[in-house]
C-alpha cells in the first residue's frame, strides 16, 4: 500500500520500520522541546500523512518513553482520522511528564510510532428491547 506523506523538515528521515517484523513506523521529533514537570504537551512528529480510505492511524509512544524519559501517553494512543491531512495537520504525540524535573528532548529523537489499522464504519440499527436477556456482570467483573 502506498501512502502520501509530507515531511515538514526534510533533514529528518521518513517514518520507518526498523525491523522486518515491526508493525509500527518510528516517528521523529521535529524540534528541540522541553516538557515541564507534571504537564502534557503535543510533540510535533514532522509529518502530515494522508490516511487511506478504510484505515485509521494509531499514534503511540515507543515502549522506551517511560523508562528513558519519564514520559507517558495520557490517552494511551492518538487516533488520526482519514480527513486529517491539511497544510497544518502535523502528526503529534501527546505526552505527559510524570517526573518532578523538566525533560529535554532533542530534534530527531524517535519518540512515537504509528500503526495503520483497518477500520469498518457501521450503520446503527436501533432496537427498543434488551439486547440480551441477562447482564454478564459489571465493569471488569466476569467472575
Amino acid at each position: 500500500m502506498q501512502v502520501e506523506i509530507k515531511r515538514l523538515d526534510n533533514s529528518l528521515p521518513l517514518p520507518e520500520y526498523k525491523t522486518d517484523g515491526a508493525v509500527g513506523v518510528d516517528l521523529y521529533l521535529r524540534e528541540n522541546w522541553v516538557v515541564p514537570p507534571h504537564q502534557a504537551v503535543a510533540l510535533p512528529m514532522n509529518v502530515i500523512i494522508k490516511i487511506p480510505a478504510g484505515y485509521m492511524l494509531a499514534v503511540l509512544p515507543r515502549s522506551s518513553l517511560i523508562k528513558k524519559y519519564g514520559l507517558i501517553s495520557p490517552h494511551g494512543f492518538g487516533v488520526i482520522d482519514q480527513d486529517y491531512h491539511g497544510p497544518e495537520d502535523e502528526i503529534k504525540l501527546l505526552v505527559y511528564n510524570v517526573t518532578d524535573q523538566p525533560i529535554n528532548l532533542q530534534k530527531g529523537e524517535r519518540l512515537g510510532q504509528a500503526v495503520f489499522v483497518k477500520i469498518e464504519k457501521v450503520e446503527w440499527q436501533e432496537i427498543f428491547d434488551d439486547l440480551r436477556s441477562e447482564s454478564r456482570g459489571g465493569f471488569g467483573s466476569t467472575g
